[in-house]
């Protein structure tokens, strides 16, 4: 079993060393397109699977700029259509896993998200397309999965019949939830309720957990935040055993979501929560860390402002949902034009600040007010002021 875990964290580490070139000294569009490729190819070992030498000769002129990623599915579809057609041998798990990256490399490269469970069906369905028969559509039986960080036990997953009912409740809920009030923990502890649970639904009976990680990843960088795709490159199979975890109780053993919490803690905030896999098996015995390796108030939160004049937008609006002449004046300023350029649309376009009715920008009740990402920065500045001296 330990073995198994040792090496697949070190074919994750292996996914970044690909592409380390791009990541150290690259320009930065070179290392987000690497990283997006580590993440798409990383997400595979959920599954456990491998892509092909000729999947990473893909990804790197892409990175190069010489195809699109549109391009790099074409590539990777041609190139097993010519196989299949010549019958030659190949491993299914190595095309599944190299169509499936292809595909979530190309949905990663977009900034696209349909918040509904139509647009959890068509994000599978973009992901798994010619790779699964049932691609896009939720599953129509009941499952068991035997786990070995349960040893042996599954998680108990929601009825085939409840799957629509279940999903639509979900995201609607998650979209009428108002994060103003909360705590940057509490902020935290909420994503990890809501994906937990998401994923506990299982709408599919294939492709499930990366499916439910590239939405994940879209619903954050929705709330505003710069999602670091080298966590799910180097984390996944962890991200999947830690929501098997929190979905899990038995007679001796309570749901445990603090694993995946910690990798939240570690993808939004920058804190070093060691995330091994080991640690997540029931009953472990060997060293378990309990505590964070440093007190939480020492690590540096990554969510920086542009400016100082984002910064002091954020601090006007706070928990409060402010028209914009009421910012203005919370700034002290008068002059419209100046503060939509130099104060408001660059807060929004950093994810700091968002409309109260984004789809109608000259709502008659048009207020402004902090996307979690924003809340998270102002709890952070608040704290911190407020620390004696």
């Amino acid at each position: 079993m330990y073995l198994c875990i040792y090496k697949v964290d070190i074919e994750n580490k292996h996914i970044l060393n690909e592409y380390e070139q791009y990541l150290r000294q690259g320009e930065p569009s070179k290392r987000e397109k690497a990283l997006t490729w580590a993440t798409s190819i990383g997400l595979q070992q959920v599954d456990g699977l491998q892509t092909s030498d000729y999947l990473h000769s893909v990804a790197r002129r892409n990175i190069e700029n010489e195809i699109t990623t549109a391009e790099s599915q074409q590539l990777i579809a041609s190139y097993y259509e010519q196989l299949n057609a010549k019958r030659q041998e190949q491993s299914k798990d190595t095309e599944e896993a190299d169509r499936a990256a292809a595909n979530i490399a190309h949905i990663l490269s977009t900034a696209t998200l349909d918040f509904t469970s139509h647009g959890l069906k068509m994000l599978h369905r973009q992901i798994f397309k010619g790779i699964f028969k049932h691609a896009g559509e939720f599953r129509a039986y009941d499952i068991t999965k035997r786990e070995w960080v349960l040893k042996g036990a599954s998680v108990l997953y929601l009825s085939h019949a409840d799957l629509q009912r279940a999903v639509d409740y979900d995201i609607e809920q998650e979209r009428q939830f108002s994060y103003t009030s909360l705590s940057t923990d509490e902020i935290v502890q909420h994503i990890t309720r809501f994906v937990a649970g998401l994923w506990q639904i299982h709408p599919f009976g294939e492709g499930n957990t990366r499916t439910i990680a590239v939405f994940t990843i879209q619903y954050l960088r929705s709330l505003g935040f710069n999602v670091d795709n080298e966590m799910f490159a180097l984390h996944s199979w962890y991200f999947r055993n830690a929501l098997v975890r929190a979905n899990y109780k038995s007679a001796t053993i309570d749901y445990t979501p603090v694993y995946l919490e910690r990798f939240f803690r570690n993808l939004l905030l920058n804190e070093q929560w060691e995330l091994r896999n080991r640690y997540l098996i029931i009953d472990f015995d060997g060293s378990k860390p309990n505590k964070y390796r440093t007190s939480t108030e020492q690590v540096p939160i990554k969510l920086e402002t542009a400016s100082h004049n984002v910064e002091a937008l954020i601090m006007a609006i706070g928990k409060q949902q402010l028209k914009a002449s009421d910012a203005m004046m919370a700034i002290g300023l008068k002059h419209r034009p100046y503060f939509l350029s130099n104060y408001l649309n660059p807060a929004m376009k950093a994810g700091f600040v968002t409309m109260l009715y984004p789809n109608s920008p000259r709502h008659p009740r048009q207020r402004y007010l902090l996307t979690p990402k924003g809340l998270v920065f102002f709890n952070n500045k608040t704290t911190s002021n407020n620390e004696p001296l």
